[in-house]
């Protein structure tokens, strides 16, 4: 795969934050949302001290720190129409020469790990679906996350997953699970899934100091799960009834696949009055904020390294 283009050497003293781009087109939020998303996550990062890295397949040219806050007709496409990409899918997407190609969690820690970063912030990540024995359904998400030696921030997994096979999954791939001030796995919109955490982390420096002992030791990637703050939260047993019925009407109506994701999500936001797409911004602004409070104290151990 070509070498990504605007960060080709990457200071590790500069602290980077890797950022998806599908959460921010047409395919993420609706707009408004999606453009005070990447407004809101672009200021979350450079007010922590790092500087945001859009990842983007743009005219068939993979990018990493796609500068749109300097660019309004760029941050107009970011927000637009868009094709996702997810990793597999990016040499299709570059030798295609795809106008847009919007980067989901496995693509961006491609591109972002291929530029030299070590920090990527997300919404919330894919996981085991439910009724994966049948189906094999689980998200390229998890293997790109161990893949690469980088450390991932997320809401934890989205709450129509199963996620307590997704815990189980991340063990068999030896992806460090560190619950940021939580002792729960957070469920997306909801701060917790019931579920603990494998270990609990309390400062950007504790995940610096884990981060560089595992990769010392020939690791790979790290997953910071982080709760969406408590004012923006949703409560997990609504989500969970409103996932049911949906699933169940999904069944009925013989849609699979991925094409089930849609009727979800749709079905959340009916049973929660629209609250969840307030959620969502809420969550990935808190993400991105610790992902550069992260990324500035990764930065400083390896200067002083």
């Amino acid at each position: 795969m070509q070498t990504p283009k605007s960060l080709k050497q990457t200071d590790p003293s500069q602290p980077h934050v890797a950022l998806e781009s599908t959460i921010f087109s047409h395919l993420g939020l609706p707009s408004p949302s999606n453009t005070e998303a990447l407004q809101r996550c672009f200021a979350a990062v450079n007010n922590g001290g790092a500087v945001p890295a859009l990842t983007a397949v743009l005219n068939g040219e993979a990018h990493v720190g796609v500068a749109v806050d300097e660019d309004h007709e760029l941050a107009a496409q970011i927000c637009g129409p868009a094709r996702k990409v997810a990793a597999r899918d990016l040499g299709v997407a570059i030798g295609q020469g795809w106008d847009y190609g919007a980067t989901t969690v496995s693509a961006s820690l491609t591109l972002a790990a291929n530029a030299g970063l070590r920090v990527f912030a997300t919404g919330g990540i894919g996981g085991v679906h439910r009724g994966w024995p049948d189906t094999g359904d689980i998200s390229a998400d998890l293997d790109a996350i161990a893949a690469h030696q980088m450390i991932t921030v997320s809401a934890g997994a989205k709450v129509f997953l199963d996620l307590a096979a997704t815990l189980e999954r991340l063990e068999t791939l030896s992806v460090p699970v560190l619950g940021w001030q939580t002792d729960d796995f957070p469920a997306f919109h909801a701060q917790s899934s019931g579920l603990p955490v494998p270990h609990r982390v309390d400062s950007a420096e504790e995940v610096a100091r884990i981060a560089n002992a595992h990769w010392e030791l020939g690791g790979g990637g790290i997953l910071v799960a982080a709760p969406v703050p408590a004012a923006d939260a949703l409560d997990f047993d609504e989500l969970s009834m409103a996932v049911d019925t949906a699933l169940q009407e999904a069944e009925t109506q013989g849609v699979s696949g991925p094409a089930v994701t849609p009727v979800i999500l749709g079905a959340l936001a009916e049973a929660t009055d629209g609250n969840s797409v307030p959620t969502n911004l809420a969550l990935a602004e808190n993400n991105a904020a610790i992902a550069a409070a992260i990324a500035v104290a990764l930065a400083a151990s390896t200067t002083a390294a």
